[in-house]
């Protein structure tokens, strides 16, 4: 099917429209766990049930502390010298302080090799039942004191709408580089919430990226829709040293608050997508964002 004839089956045929006159939540339609195909992986079943479930899994310490410390030291290397002004450098608002690096995977030679690590690649194709890419990359930085706020969202909105991705296949991964504590800034996320499509309200305007990625203010749920998820489901903010991972559904709805505390937070932050899932023409009235935010020339990932 072309683009063109896919664009326009868009928005006949799209469980997951969005950016509407009024906020409205929707059941979602897509597996969590894809069976299509068998991939084993390292996941128990107990794993893989906590997933389906909440949506979310927190693997305590999957790298060690040496590992940690490594792509820790790149994170600071790649922050030193990066400039805000680059495509896929993004600044805090207000502000020349990196919040985050993207497309790590083609930067680094040691991030591209984490990416490709068989303790998130096959744990990648186990949940989503196929060969996978990396949709994106980065690192995101919450310096003590200054690092900002990622307010509430589902990735998959955003990926929807902005960049194409056809349905719920996706995971991202985050990979703390430093403690992840109560006090500086932890992801938060709601349980339970990737059940549900949160349709956001208004219209996305024109190179939206350019401020979103700063402060998203489109693409994002209402207060009374956060209300609703967290009534149903609570929320949770896991926590542990450098090296712990946070896999989680990409319609789960998480953010984290400001760091006012004297502790950093780095995190890695991946996403593989399932090959037969690959972004097509944007599900919303704009074209797509920059390659940097979502691939659309890619390679399925093989473990090394």
């Amino acid at each position: 099917m072309t683009g063109t004839q896919s664009s326009t089956l868009h928005k006949t045929e799209d469980p997951y429209f969005s950016r509407v006159d009024e906020w409205e939540a929707t059941p979602r339609v897509d597996p969590i766990i894809w069976q299509e195909t068998s991939h084993t992986g390292p996941w128990s079943g107990a794993d893989l049930s906590a997933y389906q479930q909440d949506g979310f899994l927190f693997k305590r310490q999957l790298f060690d502390a040496d590992e940690a410390a490594a792509m820790l030291t790149e994170a600071d290397r790649l922050a030193k010298v990066a400039n805000p002004h680059d495509e896929g450098v993004v600044a805090e608002p207000g502000s020349r302080i990196v919040r985050s690096i993207f497309r790590l995977h083609r930067i680094s030679d040691l991030f591209q090799q984490i990416c490709r690590d068989p303790r998130l690649v096959n744990a990648a194709r186990q949940i989503l039942g196929s060969e996978v890419y990396i949709h994106q990359s980065r690192i995101n930085y919450k310096p003590a004191f200054d690092g900002k706020e990622f307010f509430w969202h589902s990735d998959f909105e955003t990926w929807h709408v902005e960049d194409g991705m056809p349905r719920m296949r996706a995971v991202s991964i985050s990979l703390s580089l430093t403690e992840t504590n109560p006090f500086n800034g932890p992801l938060i996320v709601v349980p339970g919430s990737h059940q549900m499509f949160i349709r956001c309200a208004g219209q996305t305007p024109e190179n939206h990226f350019e401020k979103s990625l700063r402060k998203q203010e489109y693409g994002v749920p209402s207060r009374d829709a956060m209300t609703m998820l967290v009534d149903q489901g609570g929320m949770a903010a896991p926590t542990g040293p450098a090296g712990s991972a946070l896999f989680f559904e990409c319609n789960t709805m998480h953010g984290s608050a400001s760091n006012i505390s004297p502790f950093p937070r780095t995190n890695l932050f991946v996403v593989f997508n399932s090959v037969p899932n690959a972004v097509c023409e944007p599900f919303g009235d704009q074209p797509p964002r920059p390659e940097y935010l979502a691939e659309r020339e890619f390679d399925a990932v093989t473990p090394t």
